[in-house]
């Protein structure tokens, strides 16, 4: 694909008086990649979006599009199509009037027009509805008027902004995959603000993950899931979250706060945080060796349960097959060094000390066969 859709940002701040949106941040984005900005409401994701779309100006640093300083410049000059939370349509206008739009304003030949819009039509699934208004539309449909809009500009690069979060959880689930075979079918680059982990993981070649108006993290979504940079970022990728544990010193090594019993770190990472993902635990017999622990709660989500675990003063989730009805038993926890993760105290990730699995590992607990024990 042309280097003219490569976008750079070198160094790019915000500012609002005295409030910082966007605090010296930079990335390359490749030509025909899907970078999701991801973090929660306030992190400057979707301001950093209208930098680049030059709907805000930014207040220092340079952004770049292809070969081209297009900082200063209008959004009109950058050579990019948006499509936002809210579909902007007009609800006077037909399917096929809304998605033409932008060419007549431009004064595309009418026949170029007629072309562009069968084309685009047919790759978004609106052939059908190309005489509707937008009131006779679901909310699906005339998201995709707003795909086709910006799709039939024949911009090499696409920002998106939240556009799917007006829609059903089914009918985003249909989306997020429309709009990612569209932009391998047209090798698209693709910028895309959410708040929304799912959409992260499953749409995005490479995820930027914001907080505070600062990148914390920038990877593929396998990187940030099994390698996270922070427990920022442990805590926001991951449904459940990933559980993170205090760690104070114990006799020998680091242990939970509030459970001196279990060794589960070497002593140089009292004073952090262990964390482990809740699919990754092990929940076995009391008596077994591991962290003891008692379910005080769970719940079922069909093939998966979620139980509640205690642990001293603090409640683990741990992700369980079936429906396996163990609340109020004492049980063991076990997990393995290799799925481990340290933080320090200012809550970055540490790599330096090496990890050992603080109970033999075995394979899994068999399904208790009644309410109230586990089978030993």
């Amino acid at each position: 694909m042309s280097n003219q859709s490569r976008i750079r940002l070198e160094r790019v701040t915000k500012r609002w008086d005295a409030t910082t949106a966007v605090d010296d941040i930079s990335f390359d984005v490749t030509p025909g990649q899907f970078v999701i900005l991801l973090g929660p409401s306030g992190c400057g994701k979707s301001t950093t979006l209208r930098m680049i779309a030059g709907l805000e100006e930014a207040s220092s640093g340079r952004i770049h599009i292809g070969e081209r300083d297009v900082t200063r410049l209008p959004p009109g000059d950058r050579g990019l199509s948006m499509v936002f939370q809210s579909y902007a349509l007009f609800p006077h206008l037909s399917v096929a009037d809304n998605i033409v739009f932008g060419l007549r304003s431009r004064k595309v030949p009418k026949a170029e027009q007629r072309e562009r819009l069968a084309r685009v039509a047919e790759l978004v699934d609106l052939t059908d509805y190309l005489d509707r208004k937008p009131a006779k539309l679901s909310g699906g449909q005339r998201q995709r008027v707003a795909l086709a809009r910006s799709i039939i500009s024949e911009h090499p690069i696409c920002l998106m902004d939240e556009p799917l979060s007006n829609l059903d959880a089914r009918l985003r689930s249909d989306m997020r995959r429309e709009i990612k075979a569209l932009q391998s079918r047209l090798n698209m680059t693709v910028i895309y603000v959410t708040h929304d982990q799912v959409e992260a993981m499953s749409m995005g070649d490479r995820v930027i993950l914001m907080q505070h108006g600062k990148i914390v993290q920038d990877g593929t979504p396998d990187e940030l899931y099994n390698r996270p940079a922070s427990a920022f970022a442990a805590s926001f990728i991951g449904s459940p979250a990933m559980n993170l544990l205090p760690l104070v010193a114990g006799e020998t090594g680091a242990v939970i706060e509030g459970e001196p019993s279990t060794l589960v770190a070497p002593m140089e990472a009292a004073g952090g945080h262990l964390g482990v993902r809740p699919e990754d635990i092990e929940l076995r017999p009391a008596a077994s060796p591991g962290v003891p622990a008692k379910v005080v709660s769970e719940e079922y989500l069909g093939a998966d349960t979620i139980a509640y675990v205690e642990v001293g003063s603090h409640t683990l989730r741990v992700r369980l097959s079936g429906k396996p009805l163990l609340t109020g038993q004492p049980c063991s926890l076990f997990w393995a060094s290799k799925n481990i993760h340290l933080f320090d105290a200012n809550g970055l990730r540490r790599d330096d000390m090496p990890l050992s699995d603080f109970a033999p590992p075995i394979r899994s607990i068999p399904r208790p066969p009644a309410v109230g024990s586990f089978q030993h």
